[in-house]
């Protein structure tokens, strides 16, 4: 069974960002070259963190991997919402928060790689024998 708030994020996030995506591909043809630029790449950067949420919504134990879907979650919409709105015409000092989002996102790739390592540690997965660190529920 998923965990249902964390996949209701990745289904907002993947919505969104197929949504930008196309909009930036056909709606914005003439603008200006920065605004396509990060609709580009908040797009990306938004649908690829929405598929690492639905993997982590299907795995999401209390504890590391819980907090990187959340962190994960959290920052695509500041690194990508701040994007977005700019590409509008909001103003740019709101790129200022944008690294915030893009920690985030770092943050939730490292709370990943820790769950792996204490996954792994002392009767962790593959000392049951599973191929994978990170065990899925069922």
């Amino acid at each position: 069974m998923p965990y249902a708030p964390l996949l209701f994020f990745a289904a907002i996030h993947g919505l969104i960002g197929v949504g930008m995506g196309a909009f930036a591909a056909h709606a914005m043809a003439g603008a200006a070259p920065s605004s396509l630029g990060w609709l580009d790449t908040g797009a990306r950067y938004q649908l690829i963190h929405a598929g690492v949420m639905v993997a982590v919504s299907l795995c999401a134990p209390a504890g590391p991997l819980r907090w990187a879907g959340w962190a994960f979650a959290l920052g695509a919409a500041l690194f990508s919402g701040t994007l977005y709105a700019m590409a509008f015409g909001a103003p740019l000092w709101l790129g200022a928060v944008t690294p915030v989002g893009g920690f985030l996102l770092l943050g939730g790739w490292a709370l990943l790689g820790v769950q792996a390592l204490t996954a792994t540690r002392g009767g962790g997965a593959r000392a049951r024998g599973s191929r994978s660190p990170l065990r899925c529920r069922g």
